[in-house]
């Protein structure tokens, strides 16, 4: 009876099954202990938020009368006999009953204070048919074969008169509800929201400070995404909005959390820290990287979308793990493995959107909304970029400047396009221009990070270039930043400036750019230089830039990266298409790096090396040639690439192939042609 009124409870649906069987085969005394167990736990949980205490608290009182029932079973079954087969019968319904209980209170205690509000009547109604369920088994508990004692009946049956009592008609939930509807439907209206009316509603769900907002925030996110609950999910997008405005007005005074401002050590010193590794399971078996989008092929092993849809591309249709062939190649995406990456990713610090701690930055693509933002998240929004930008114009110390400019940098990377635009719109840029150059860590880190993000959207890359002295700024950040990571992102905001063609030639014209993007790659850590080399590789693809990328050394500079990241054989292709070839065929052992690259880089990595060297073969002629064939195993490696390549790469393997046969034929001619030149006749001899 029990399992029917409530097995549609997602949360608590595998525990009752897994409950189910364990209480077919356990003793009576391990079920008395159980239900002990249980009864103890309910009657110690905290409500998961205020405005459901009344009912957790009845929850509560019911599992402390029961608490004094089963101590007294267990006296009894250990003085006496084995319990009557139906109060065995019943206790074990009792059983599942309390451990749905238990699911009810975990269900909530994991929810978003805000989801929960706006589903109080859905809990509130489970725990009333719960409540039922437990007096109905309650009244057919045979007390008298028990043999308790009075007192211990007479709280049995006080418990199941007070499973029967109904719920007061008006609960305070309802009215807090109400009051939260009706806020965001005045934000819709565009009414600003009082201070003190968002100060009384997070007072009475329970939110007292930043952090926890912000882990508020960062749960509704995430149940939007999960889509937890489809009815209230345009509800949960406005939340969100509001909850972003309520945390600059309410605590914009509190200082960031340490995890979101720290500053980067020096990578020199001893104490460097590096990001944890991934567990082994977490890890794509392709790229051997942590996946970002899991996903399960046909023979049932689990990819990184990104890393088997490319090997699907190359024209292959087996396992990569198994070597089986696939039926079909569709893939399922792994939601239980993605959200055990995210909590693994959240708890260690480990971005999981993109590898260089902002999930927003250039070539990254965001996760798409689940759905369109609605009037009020968008009002929301557009108050809070006003709010802060305003804050920051009127503010007049380093510490205020870096708690603003830390929001607006958070507002920017996760509030989607249309924060973007608003804090654009509300003139952000030119006061956080003068912030790059701040001599304080954290608040420089912060800005240029603020920067970066407002930078994806195309209208503020305008407002960025036309920004008296932002180059300027980005470059010194670049050439002596405070920190790496600052280095890191704006070689990362240039890059981004760098998509829009003019932008691209403007920046390629600055010399001080050229010079710094090229010495982060000499000099930076992985991660600020493959930022860098993703900036090179963008300023390389207009053909007036290359020139000077070529005599500020960034051929070398991208030669010294070959086989530590996958873009610099991308740059040298690039350079060597637009011009470069000569300057790159002149590099000692240049040649011979691609061609090993070709043979034990990435997939990517092979392909670029094989475009670059065919392109260094037609611009550079036999001065490439001759250096191609002087590498022992070239024919291999070429070999090696043309059946095991992407098509790109197939193509560019063959042309490379084609290239050095071409050449050593004609060196076989021309051979012969000087021998016969050289030759003396019989005839003239005989004439001499």
């Amino acid at each position: 009876m029990a399992n029917a009124r409530n097995g549609t409870a997602s949360p608590s649906t595998s525990s009752c099954t897994s409950s189910s069987s364990y209480s077919s085969s356990a003793s009576d005394e391990d079920i008395l202990r159980t239900l002990h167990r249980l009864a103890r736990d309910l009657a110690a949980a905290d409500p998961p938020a205020p405005f459901l205490r009344a009912v957790f608290a009845s929850v509560s009182r019911r599992a402390r009368l029961l608490l004094a029932v089963f101590d007294d079973l267990l006296l009894l079954l250990g003085a006496g006999g084995p319990l009557p087969r139906s109060a065995s019968l019943c206790l074990r319904e009792v059983l599942l009953v309390l451990q749905r209980f238990k699911a009810v209170v975990a269900d909530c205690a994991a929810r978003s204070r805000m989801r929960l509000l706006l589903q109080s009547d859905e809990v509130a109604s489970r725990v009333r048919e719960l409540q039922h369920d437990l007096a109905t088994l309650l009244d057919i508990l045979p007390v008298a074969d028990l043999g308790l004692a009075d007192d211990v009946a007479d709280l049995l049956a006080l418990a199941s008169r007070q499973c029967r009592r109904p719920a007061p008609e008006a609960a305070p939930e309802r009215e807090l509800k109400a009051g939260v509807l009706a806020l965001i439907q005045e934000v819709e209206r565009e009414i600003v929201p009082g201070r003190e009316r968002l100060e009384a509603i997070l007072e009475e769900v329970a939110i007292n400070d930043p952090a926890g907002c912000s882990e508020e925030i960062e749960t509704l996110e995430r149940e939007i995404g999960e889509r937890v609950a489809e009815r209230w999910t345009s509800a949960m997008i406005a939340l969100v909005g509001l909850l972003r405005y309520a945390k600059c007005v309410l605590f914009s005074a509190a200082t960031p959390r340490p995890l979101d401002s720290k500053v980067d050590v020096d990578l020199d010193s001893d104490d460097a820290a590096e990001p944890p590794a991934p567990p082994q399971d977490f890890r794509c078996p392709i790229s051997l990287d942590l996946m970002r989008d899991p996903v399960v092929s046909s023979s049932g092993q689990t990819y990184d979308r990104e890393s088997i849809t490319r090997w699907f591309g190359a024209g292959k249709s087996t396992c990569p793990k198994t070597g089986q062939v696939l039926t079909n190649l569709s893939l399922v995406p792994n939601k239980a493995l993605k959200n055990l990456i995210s909590r693994w990713c959240r708890e260690n610090g480990v971005p999981m959107e993109g590898g260089n701690g902002e999930p927003g930055k250039p070539g990254k693509p965001e996760p798409a909304p689940p759905v369109a933002a609605n009037k009020a998240a968008v009002e929301a929004a557009r108050m809070t970029a006003s709010f802060l930008v305003k804050k920051l114009s009127n503010s007049f110390s380093t510490a205020s400047d870096n708690r603003v400019v830390h929001e607006l940098r958070q507002l920017a990377k996760s509030g989607g396009t249309g924060s973007r635009a608003f804090i654009g719109e509300a003139g952000a840029v030119p006061l956080l221009v003068p912030l790059l150059t701040s001599e304080d860590a954290a608040l420089q880190l912060n800005a240029v990070t603020a920067v970066l993000n407002l930078s994806i959207l195309e209208a503020n890359k305008k407002r960025i270039m036309h920004a008296d002295g932002a180059v300027a700024a980005l470059c010194e950040v670049m050439g002596s930043g405070a920190t790496w990571r600052a280095k890191e992102n704006a070689a990362a905001t240039v890059l981004s400036l760098a998509a829009v063609h003019t932008y691209r030639r403007r920046l390629g014209r600055n010399p001080r750019v050229v010079e710094e993007v090229v010495q982060l790659v000499r000099t930076g850590p992985s991660s600020t230089k493959k930022d860098a080399l993703a900036a090179l590789l963008c300023l390389s693809a207009e053909r007036e830039n290359v020139g000077r990328l070529v005599g500020a050394g960034a051929a070398e500079a991208a030669l010294s990266a070959v086989g530590e990241e996958e873009t610099a054989t991308a740059v040298l292709a690039s350079l060597a298409k637009r011009g470069g070839a000569e300057a790159i065929v002149k590099i000692e052992g240049a040649v011979a790096r691609l061609v090993a690259e070709m043979r034990r880089g990435t997939e990517w990595s092979r392909e670029c090396a094989a475009a670059a060297l065919v392109l260094l073969c037609r611009r550079a002629g036999a001065a490439a040639v001759t250096q191609v064939l002087a590498v022992s195993g070239v024919e291999w490696a070429i070999w090696e690439l043309m059946g095991s390549g992407s098509e790109r790469a197939r193509r560019k393997a063959a042309s490379l192939g084609r290239a050095c046969r071409r050449f050593a034929a004609a060196n076989v001619v021309q051979d012969r042609e000087c021998l016969t030149s050289t030759t003396v006749s019989p005839r003239a001899v005989a004439a001499a």
